[in-house]
């Protein structure tokens, strides 16, 4: 049996509707002059964030940021959920945001950083010029602010044309996320966009970030005395050198591959051939096929020795994936361009030699979720003492935001 409206519920319906269409076509132009009105409170929340220690594993400021991030994603409407991100201190901050479309969106972002305690006592927030300075400033706090901001501007436009958006701050990324990968994989898996919101030194968007992996070499020798018996001993010391100038070149310019040996251990005495050593390697990547190559190749050179007796392993350690080069991320990454283009300013999409969280979020050989990393604000000097973001990016980074959400609800 059809179902028949009233003149005033069917009135309101298209009121309602009316209302959506003019939100969904609010013009460039004048949602960036709602996101420059925006850069007072979003620097007042950066503020806010950057005056309190959470460096990764600092429970105390984890846990007082933790609750301002619950209250305020509350306060915007959202349902938030949070859970331990054991083995890391800190939690995993989840809020959601139901709509009446179709398209699903993970906006995320870290809020731990690398300082000390009372490094923000000694160097808090501060504008200088066209800057502001602090710590974890630009990475990530900013992009914290961006997500808390950007959704501010979508709830005082009254626009919820998306089906679901989610957001998920974590706590532990500048260590690895070992206790946040699994939800960002799993979160990003259940949406068709992923926003991620570390900071580009440009303007910029970023459509491939590296993998990290760990190469591990171990030799096992035999120790003797240096001065009376050096030729009785198997110096793994002296193997070690010869199978690391072997294993130099175990990266891949033409792919981007790089393998760096950077740290070394061997011995406890001088006068004692040592018994075993030790090195490890830094490897980025962002071919995935890179991670068996390289594997592969190290332990085939390893078989040739210079002091028999010894052994010699090698073994990879696989740590942050890459977001490898996809169309679906550079289709992201044209729609930016163009809804820059609609404010007379370009945005250049980029392919970084970082690791970051957009990693765990891909899903190789799949469009689904379209993964955006950068979004955060502008910044440079990350992990130093002069640490920055650029005031003037803010609204335009804002207006990005809200531009990509409501033109990718209406697809």
């Amino acid at each position: 049996m059809p179902i028949r409206r009233s003149p005033i519920t069917a009135a309101l319906a298209l009121s309602f509707l009316s209302f959506s269409v003019l939100a969904a076509d609010l013009a460039p132009d004048a949602l960036l002059k709602k996101a420059q009105a925006e850069q007072k409170p979003y620097l007042a929340t950066v503020e806010q964030l950057v005056n309190v220690d959470t460096g990764t594993g600092q429970e105390p400021g984890l846990k007082t940021v933790s609750a301002l991030l619950v209250e305020r994603l509350e306060a915007l409407g959202a349902e938030v959920k949070t859970s331990p991100a054991s083995p890391s201190a800190g939690d995993n901050i989840v809020g959601t945001f139901k709509g009446t479309g179709s398209k699903s969106f993970l906006l995320m972002v870290h809020y731990d950083t690398v300082f000390l305690p009372g490094t923000a006592a000694k160097r808090p927030f501060k504008v200088e010029g066209e800057r502001a300075y602090g710590p974890g400033v630009a990475d990530a706090k900013g992009g914290v602010a961006m997500i808390l901001h950007s959704l501010k501007l979508l709830q005082d436009e009254k626009f919820d044309g998306f089906g679901t958006l989610t957001v998920l701050f974590n706590p532990d990324e500048e260590t690895g996320s070992a206790g946040s990968k699994s939800i960002i994989a799993e979160l990003a898996r259940q949406h068709d966009y992923v926003f991620s919101y570390e900071p580009p030194d440009k303007d910029a968007v970023t459509v491939a970030t590296n993998g990290i992996n760990g190469v591990m070499l171990e030799v096992k020798g035999k120790s003797s005395h240096a001065g009376s018996a050096p030729e009785a001993g198997r110096n793994a010391a002296m193997e070690l050198a010869h199978q690391m100038l072997q294993l130099k070149d175990l990266g891949d310019p033409a792919k981007g591959t790089t393998v760096n040996w950077t740290m070394v251990k061997a011995g406890d005495k001088r006068n004692i051939i040592p018994s075993s050593a030790s090195a490890e390697a830094d490897m980025r990547y962002s071919d995935l096929s890179e991670s068996d190559r390289v594997l592969a190749d190290a332990q085939r050179l390893v078989q040739k020795k210079l002091i028999d007796g010894t052994e010699v392993t090698v073994r990879l350690e696989k740590g942050r994936p890459p977001l490898a080069k996809n169309a679906a991320s550079e289709r992201l990454a044209k729609d930016a361009q163009a809804l820059y283009a609609k404010i007379d300013r370009t945005i250049e999409p980029i392919a970084m030699r970082f690791g970051t969280d957009a990693g765990y979020a891909y899903v190789p050989g799949s469009d689904k979720p379209a993964v955006l990393e950068t979004m955060g604000v502008v910044g440079a000097g990350l992990h130093a003492d002069d640490e920055y973001i650029e005031l003037s990016s803010i609204a335009p980074r804002l207006y990005l935001t809200v531009a990509l959400i409501r033109q990718l609800s209406a697809q």
